[in-house]
This record gives C-alpha cells, sequence and structure tokens, in this order.
C-alpha cells in the first residue's frame, strides 16, 4: 500500500493531484469595500451561540469584493495563472467574544475551487459564484485611474442570478480602509457527522493572522449598493441599508496556520469513549 500524501482531498502517493497545496499561502490583490448599517438585530441572526453584538455601532456591516494572486512557498502557481488567480466578494460583521472585538464573515463567494477549499480549512464559509470587478489602470482610457474622479463598478451574482452591486468612486485618500474589517477574524469550522443526524463531527472557533503585511493607500470615495433577492441566498435579510462609504486598496500578505480558540464537545466521541 502507498502512503498517502498532500495537504487535502484527494490524497495520493505524490500529493500533486491534491485541490490545495499547504501553507504558507501567499496573496497579492486589490480590495473594494462598502460598508453600510443595518438593524443590529440583523447581524444578531447571524451570530452562532457565544458570540454577541459588538458594543459600538453593532449593526455596521462590510461587503469586500477582492482580485486575488495567490500562491504557496514554491510559488509555482504564478507561472500557471489559472491556479493562481481568482476573485472572492465576503461579508463582514463584528461580535463580541470573552471582551474582545473580532470580525466575522457568514457569508463569502469565490470563483475557483482551489480558494473554496482553502476558506473551508480556515473557517471561511465560502461558495462558488460569478464576480466581476472594474480593474484600475495606469494607461490610455479603458479604466479609472486611482485618484479622484475614479469610478469602479462590482458585481456578484451565482446559479445565473445577481446576489448584489456595487458602484464607487474615488474622493480623496483616507487613513483606514473602513472600521468592520479592522479585527482579528473569529471564524467556525464546522462538519456534519457521517450519521446525518443533526450532530457535527468537526465544531470549533478559529482565528488566524496574516504576516508580512504590506498596503498601499487607502482610497476613499462615495459608495452605492444594491442587494437582490435570490432563492439560493440571504442578503436582502440586511436590508434596508444606510451607506457608511466606499474605499479601494491594493493589500498583500501572507497566512499560515491558526489558533483553535473553542472546541465544541464531539457527542460521537464522547459517546465512543464513553464504551
Amino acid at each position: 500500500m502507498a502512503e498517502l500524501s498532500g495537504f487535502m482531498y484527494p490524497r495520493t502517493a505524490t500529493g500533486i493531484g491534491g485541490i490545495l497545496p499547504g501553507p504558507p499561502w501567499h496573496y497579492s490583490g486589490e480590495m473594494l469595500t462598502v460598508e453600510f448599517r443595518t438593524d443590529p438585530a440583523n447581524v444578531a441572526e447571524l451570530l452562532p451561540d457565544g458570540l454577541e453584538l459588538a458594543a459600538e455601532d453593532p449593526g455596521a456591516v462590510a461587503i469586500i469584493w477582492a482580485d486575488w494572486q495567490s500562491c504557496s512557498d514554491n510559488f509555482d502557481e504564478l507561472l500557471d495563472p489559472a491556479r493562481s488567480q481568482y476573485k472572492e466578494v465576503f461579508v463582514v460583521i463584528r461580535c463580541s467574544w470573552r471582551g474582545e472585538t473580532w470580525s466575522r464573515a457568514p457569508y463569502i463567494w469565490v470563483d475557483k475551487d482551489f480558494a473554496m477549499a482553502r476558506g473551508h480549512v480556515q473557517g471561511y464559509p465560502k461558495k462558488m459564484s460569478e464576480i466581476w470587478m472594474t480593474r484600475p489602470i495606469t494607461h490610455g482610457k479603458a479604466g479609472p485611474r486611482l485618484e479622484p474622479g475614479g469610478r469602479f463598478g462590482a458585481t456578484l451574482s451565482t446559479w445565473g442570478r445577481r446576489i448584489a452591486d456595487a458602484r464607487f468612486t474615488i474622493t480623496g485618500t483616507a487613513e483606514t480602509a473602513g472600521f468592520v474589517n479592522g479585527h482579528p477574524m473569529l471564524h467556525s469550522r464546522q462538519m456534519p457527522a457521517i450519521e446525518m443526524d443533526g450532530r457535527d463531527s468537526l465544531d470549533e472557533l478559529v482565528t488566524m493572522r496574516g504576516f508580512d503585511v504590506d498596503v498601499g493607500p487607502v482610497y476613499a470615495g462615495d459608495a452605492e449598493l444594491d442587494i437582490f433577492d435570490n432563492p439560493t441566498e440571504e442578503l436582502t435579510r440586511l436590508a434596508p441599508i444606510e451607506i457608511i462609504g466606499g474605499f479601494y486598496r491594493q493589500v498583500g500578505n501572507s497566512m499560515a496556520g491558526g489558533t483553535t480558540v473553542q472546541a465544541h464537545p464531539n457527542p460521537m466521541a464522547e459517546a465512543e469513549a464513553g464504551e
């Protein structure tokens, strides 16, 4: 029998066929953030037991479009761009846990399978989708400049139906790209038990922090956001919304392992241990 290797499924004799190479992972990209306010009750219904609303501005939410290029530590993916380039959209809320304020992504969509698999390892509830963003340019007329007056659009859809549209116009610069996505991330890693009887074989809270962070200037401006009824999505449960503002930034960072901050008991494992 072969000794199977690889970071994720499928594990094989060589590990080459795995959907995702092992960490560390390096990211470079562009992020378009739209912050808005909703009724805090709409945020509260996205928090699992044990997490509470943030003390300040509890109804604040961010939706972020990102165009990424990522790779593992051998950088091979950069010479095979189909394996390195992807886009994603994620909704960020804030919460309070054990006296600290955390950011959390209750919804997130991506357009590549390796990005979805990596998100599931990290605790992001990623789903497949179609995502488009206006690209900034430095030459010619077919795009906006990263300067006042630059106009950007972004779309998100799934199963052929639109979920959200955003529009952003740069008016100047800012010190930070908003405040909602400005805390350590607190995620849930969950997997239903194979018996499918309502129990989870994996249920834990985890956090991850980046390193080698490298960020560009923040461009701030006016933002518009439309969210649409969709038979497989729940984003409109955040409506009605009040726009706070928009931000655009080029960013880079790296990530490796994280920390399990709370592991919930596994009833199946406990039952087996008691036999």
